[in-house]
């Protein structure tokens, strides 16, 4: 295929503070029992594309991630994990690594996505329309709780981040706009160039930009040179694409027409070579029509390039953990709706307890929920839509509902706990209550504490 993978890990991400810590980078953290990072790879693994770069940002970050993946894939793939400077952003990263990209084309991947659409989809798409970036878009994920309960009070306000504006050519192949983050809010601005081409455009906003893209080499080294201040592919280098597709500055095929002599018979050259496709092609793109001009009459070859799009099919689950409630509705949907990606066998019951696991008397651990190696639970104890790590150590009359615990975590008899997240190593005394909260590693609360909406973590040494 010619495609060389790079997968954008991150490192610790602010936005998922408390979950993130020294010990677990965004990439490790527990999507059923597994790291996040691990459904990226997988999906990789299982399209046949065996070789990837993982890009961390931070050294101790990446020397984490490096040291999972050579005890999980040993001799399944061949991955260099690369650490770069923190906080660079995905160009950034990606500028970082210039000097590896050598394939014709990039297919860049961001570690947090969970899905099960084949990347192979995206890059023959990339390469049918021969195009300078290919995007792909899926649905908007479902977010929130399926009944009662919720998780991540805090970031709440924040869901509208998570959708797109993104414009559309008729015959939904081609990207005419795209607005991310704040852009969302303002008026939508479209160059009038491409309208005049194009006819038409349609006008969605129930589509997410997945953060999965093949690029063309040379343009996205040319643009990531050209423009040093862009930190971020999703709102800058794809924006400027999209934008300028009609008045390429680009260094397409790695050269540029000379503006005298030989370059007015170059242009000519292509624009005859142009006119021969065109009177061969069934459904000239709109970049090829107005390269031309009306019937042919550009005084020179009109220089464009292609920013195209493949949209999943509605049916494919595909989401991102790039926020705290994203990590809630991921969690819920791989044991749930979804759990096809999770890799485990689901029990008659609909749910999974692994062997090693330890239940009490009148302990009920409900269909979709899902309860790791080594872990007990006292008597009377009840567990509806939520996964539970490995190791804990839970006490008797304890209810746990629409929340994630990680490991290592001790719960205390009494204890109540609804639509939050308990990180590794927690310890929860007797008859404490949490509601939407989300609880840091290491963290202790006090016997008889009630929480709602709250973040609770340990102050970080200086």
């Amino acid at each position: 295929m010619d495609f060389q993978v790079v997968v954008l890990a991150g490192g610790f991400s602010k936005t998922l503070v408390p979950l993130v810590s020294k010990e677990v980078p965004k990439a490790l953290l527990p999507v059923a029992n597994r790291p996040v990072l691990s459904y990226v790879l997988e999906l990789l693994e299982q399209n046949d594309l065996k070789n990837a770069i993982v890009v961390v940002e931070g050294e101790s970050a990446a020397l984490l991630i490096s040291s999972w993946i050579s005890s999980t894939f040993v001799d399944r793939l061949d991955v260099e994990v690369t650490a770069v400077p923190e906080d660079v952003g995905t160009a950034g990263a990606l500028r970082a690594i210039d000097h590896r990209l050598t394939a014709k084309d990039i297919l860049v991947v961001s570690g947090d996505l969970v899905s099960e659409i084949p990347p192979g989809a995206v890059a023959a798409a990339h390469r049918r329309h021969d195009a300078v970036v290919t995007a792909m878009l899926c649905s908007v994920p479902v977010s929130g709780p399926s009944d009662s309960g919720s998780s991540g009070a805090k970031d709440k306000a924040k869901k509208a981040g998570r959708y797109n504006i993104v414009g559309l050519d008729p015959t939904k192949q081609f990207l005419l706009h795209i607005a991310a983050g704040a852009e969302v809010d303002k008026d939508i601005r479209v160059q009038k160039s491409i309208l005049r081409a194009v006819g038409q455009m349609e006008i969605r906003a129930d589509l997410m930009d997945a953060h999965m893209y093949a690029f063309k080499r040379s343009v996205l080294q040319d643009v990531l040179n050209q423009k040093e201040t862009f930190q971020s592919l999703r709102r800058e280098v794809l924006p400027y694409l999209v934008r300028t597709q009609l008045r390429s500055e680009l260094l397409l095929n790695g050269a540029q027409s000379e503006e005298n002599g030989n370059g007015k018979d170059a242009l000519q050259n292509s624009k005859i070579l142009l006119s021969q496709l065109l009177a061969n092609a069934s459904t000239p793109s709109f970049h090829e029509i107005y390269a031309l001009g009306p019937a042919g009459s550009a005084p020179i070859l009109r220089k464009t390039h292609k920013c195209c799009v493949y949209i999943a099919n509605k049916s494919k689950y595909c989401a991102r953990l790039n926020s705290i409630q994203a990590f809630s509705d991921i969690n819920r949907d791989v044991i749930g709706d979804a759990n096809h990606l999770c890799g485990y066998t689901f029990s008659a019951q609909n749910n999974i307890i692994h062997p090693s696991a330890v239940i009490g008397s009148k302990t009920t651990v409900g269909p979709q929920c899902m309860l790791g190696e080594g872990s007990q639970m006292g008597d009377k104890c009840s567990v509806k839509k939520s996964v539970i790590g490995r190791h804990c150590r839970i006490g008797s009359n304890v209810k746990i509902v629409n929340s994630v615990v990680m490991n290592h975590v001790t719960i205390s008899d009494g204890c109540s706990i609804q639509g939050s997240i308990i990180c590794s190593n927690v310890q929860l005394q007797e008859r404490a209550v949490l509601k939407d909260c989300q609880v840091g590693a290491g963290f202790v609360v006090t016997a008889g504490s009630e929480h709602k909406g709250e973040s609770l973590a340990k102050k970080e040494k200086q």
